[in-house]
């Protein structure tokens, strides 16, 4: 057996002792084996030892020499033993040197990569489209710049400028790679073939990418004005680029993307992502019905994507509209052409948790389970921390700690999640437990996670824990309290009484004090029975929230709890010479997974002629019972 193997490469001949009785089972097989079966015995995924026999066999048959098989084994290969296959080819075709180039750089080694291109121009071979791919991808993990304008020095040179697919891989590595927007504009603007989608997707990902946001919305109105369809990878860097506009930038948009509306007929191949672009921009905006009316003119194909409903199904849960939200998600949910993707349930999940739909909830979870891959919930933190946030909201506090504890790779982001969760619901000697966990696991609090924090303490009376935690975010993290912060620690003070303290709080504040703050003294003041002090503050709130109800009624509240009934008269004639209504109180309840939504003194349910009969029955039964 040692004299058979004598002849074989050191790498091989390593393994082949542990595996030698198997080659000697599969020796009537391979005996008429030719390159071209053990060719196609290279295909798809093989075990290393499996590997190991059929490179020995290669050997024993002297089919090392055909390109087709040592392509095949270098693919199989780690870079080291890729190359020693590679370097006993005496004349290798253009496939084994794409394989070789591929590896390396799949393997970060650009210079090897260009090494052997270099070689292969040598061998007066011509590259083609995949050497080039390939070598551009070495550059991207190469980090370094200089590479890539060799690449694109040799594709000029060796005439591919025109190879739309070479030329989409210049736009990645420029654009996406190195943040190079100059040099990818430039290959961008001197390609023959202005046609291909892919090439524009590129440039608008790495404008997006590089902060340039609107260029993204002047690329994508040229590419449109061309009667191009963009692609899904397209819409998802332009609504990403839309989500970092200003106020002011989102009126000059709406109006330039409008006018291209208003320009063009029905027939426009992108008018329907014009239209998803101003909806979301008008979510954005905060107007729910033009975002509305955008959704409903996108038709056909266009309604087929994922992508507009999660537009406007984010759209309603941001603006407060939940019940709109969970509406058109069931509809979307009955077409079978239409499969929700991660952003739905994450948004659908905090429509959820804004009107306490314990039960859809849950069903989203099994979804999700059933419908994506085993380990999502593990791996997938965006959609894991909707689940936390969802649980703890809907008080399922135990289902909120499973989700967390089975997630394999927790961030700063699902701490956080986990902490509100837990301090919203009263557990704030746990959530803080999860703080110095979160340290421990070397993840540094953040801004969200202080207000977390802040929140459990507050909410669970833990003073002296609370102010620690207030000093350490400058003096121990560097983390500047923003005025949440502020309204959180005042809320702390307050509901324990030390109102004066609070006082200075709020004098020492960088900031003007918000609706939050002032709401946060009142109901101090209110709970230790501080009438004068909540006088002055219900005005302090007034000042700075005029339209809003609550100062006034936190304000009255207070009088009532003092018994002074006529001065709760006057506020009450005073609210209503000024216009200030008093919101009414809401409530959801789920029925048949259907949200059922009532505000106080509201007739509008469809059914509460139903309702009243059956609640003056039960009155009827209590009195009975009663007496």
């Amino acid at each position: 057996m040692l004299a058979t193997f004598s002849h074989f490469p050191p790498f091989i001949l390593k393994n082949t002792f542990n595996f030698h009785n198997s080659i000697s089972l599969m020796h009537t097989f391979f005996s008429n084996s030719n390159s071209h079966n053990l060719s196609v015995m290279l295909q798809g995924h093989l075990s290393h030892s499996h590997l190991l026999q059929i490179h020995a066999q290669i050997f024993r048959v002297n089919a090392h020499q055909d390109n087709l098989v040592a392509t095949r084994l270098i693919g199989h290969y780690p870079s080291r033993l890729a190359l020693r296959v590679f370097e006993q080819l005496r004349t290798p075709n253009i496939f084994p040197f794409n394989a070789i180039i591929r590896v390396l750089g799949e393997e970060g080694l650009c210079s090897y990569a260009f090494s052997v291109f270099k070689d292969l121009l040598q061998c007066s071979l011509s590259p083609n489209d995949f050497t080039f791919s390939f070598l551009l991808k070495a550059c991207l993990r190469s980090n370094d710049a200089k590479y890539v304008k060799q690449a694109h020095t040799h594709v000029a040179k060796l005439g591919f400028v025109s190879d739309s697919f070479i030329c989409n891989g210049l736009l990645v590595a420029y654009a996406m790679g190195f943040k190079d927007m100059v040099s990818a504009r430039k290959v961008f603007d001197e390609m023959p073939d202005m046609g291909v989608v892919r090439c524009w997707t590129s440039l608008i990902a790495g404008s997006a990418q590089s902060g340039h946001i609107e260029e993204v919305l002047r690329l994508f109105l040229m590419m449109v004005k061309e009667n191009l369809r963009p692609e899904n990878d397209t819409m998802v860097s332009v609504l990403s680029a839309c989500s970092k506009l200003e106020a002011a930038e989102i009126g000059k948009w709406v109006m330039i993307l409008s006018e291209f509306i208003n320009d063009v007929d029905s027939g426009s191949v992108g008018r329907d992502s014009v239209n998803t672009v101003l909806a979301y921009l008008y979510g954005k905006w905060g107007q729910v019905e033009k975002c509305k009316e955008r959704f409903d003119e996108i038709v056909g194909i266009g309604k087929r994507s994922v992508l507009p409903w999660n537009v406007i199904i984010g759209a309603y849960v941001q603006n407060g509209c939940s019940l709109e939200a969970l509406s058109l998600f069931h509809v979307m949910i009955e077409d079978l052409n239409l499969r929700p993707n991660h952003v739905t349930m994450v948004s659908i999940l905090s429509a959820c948790a804004q009107v306490g739909d314990l039960d859809l909830g849950k069903w989203i979870h099994e979804y999700v389970k059933s419908e994506g891959s085993k380990a999502i919930l593990e791996s997938n933190t965006f959609l894991a921390t909707a689940l936390i946030d969802m649980y703890s909201k809907c008080g399922s506090l135990g289902k909120a700690k499973d989700v967390f504890e089975q997630m394999v790779s927790k961030d700063v982001v699902s701490f956080n999640a986990m902490i509100m969760g837990l301090a919203i619901n009263g557990e704030g000697e746990e959530a803080l437990r999860l703080f110095s966990k979160m340290q421990e696991l070397s993840l540094r609090p953040n801004s969200g996670t202080f207000l977390g924090v802040l929140c459990a303490c507050s909410h669970s009376g833990l003073l002296h824990r609370g102010r620690q935690i207030f000093r350490d975010m400058i003096l121990r993290f560097s983390v500047p309290p923003e005025l949440e912060h502020y309204a959180c620690y005042v809320d702390l003070l307050a509901r324990v009484g030390l109102l004066e303290e609070a006082f200075k709080v709020v004098a020492s504040m960088p900031f003007e004090p918000n609706n939050f703050v002032w709401g946060a003294l009142l109901q101090g003041c209110r709970l230790h029975s501080r009438l004068k002090l909540a006088q002055d503050v219900s005005q302090k709130l007034v000042k700075v929230d005029p339209e809003n109800s609550a100062g006034y009624v936190m304000f009255s509240n207070a009088l009532a709890s003092d018994q002074q009934w006529g001065a709760v008269s006057g506020l009450r004639w005073f609210m209503r010479e000024k216009g200030v209504r008093k919101h009414p109180g809401c409530s959801w309840i789920s029925v048949n997974k259907v949200v059922h939504e009532f505000l106080a003194g509201s007739l509008s349910h469809p059914q509460i002629d139903r309702i009243y009969h059956t609640l003056d029955g039960l009155m009827k039964e209590m009195k009975v019972a009663s007496a």
